[in-house]
């Protein structure tokens, strides 16, 4: 699966704000519930309960955030560059700037293991967290992370 089948250009945002873990959740379960048409509060919550389940920092300063829901048809990602690092609880206790929203159906395990798959995959290369962190703008990002 390339990454270009979950992520589209328009769901690429730039130095958002973002003052801790809780509001970042926060906020991305507002975009996300946008897009899927519901509520975000039951966004926030699936986000939560994968949380407690470990922690979706996965390192390097990035973190993979996601979640099942019936509404989603295929999987769907947004990627952000947060403005200033946050503490994430992530795996090597370094604060995060990249984050990955993945939302996934919720049957289709062989799609949503592609789909984290690919992701993870690209965003363990420090040259392409690098690249991300360097981008001038969104565009660049996405061309950064869609690239084969």
């Amino acid at each position: 699966m390339k990454i270009s089948d979950f992520l589209s250009p328009s769901n690429v945002s730039i130095d958002v704000a973002a003052a801790d873990k809780q509001k970042l959740l926060l906020a991305l379960a507002r975009k996300a519930g946008t897009v899927l048409g519901v509520p975000p509060e039951q966004v926030l919550v699936q986000l939560q309960k994968r949380e407690e389940l470990g922690s979706t920092g996965v390192g390097g300063g990035v973190a993979l955030p996601h979640a099942r829901f019936p509404q989603v048809l295929k999987p769907a990602g947004m990627l952000l560059r947060l403005r200033k690092p946050i503490a994430f609880d992530a795996v090597d206790e370094e604060p995060v700037d990249i984050v990955f929203l993945l939302l996934l159906p919720e049957t289709s395990e062989g799609e949503q293991l592609g789909a984290l798959a690919a992701i993870a995959r690209k965003l363990r290369n420090p040259d392409v967290t690098t690249a991300l962190r360097d981008a001038r703008d969104s565009r660049e990002m996405y061309r950064v992370l869609a690239q084969e």
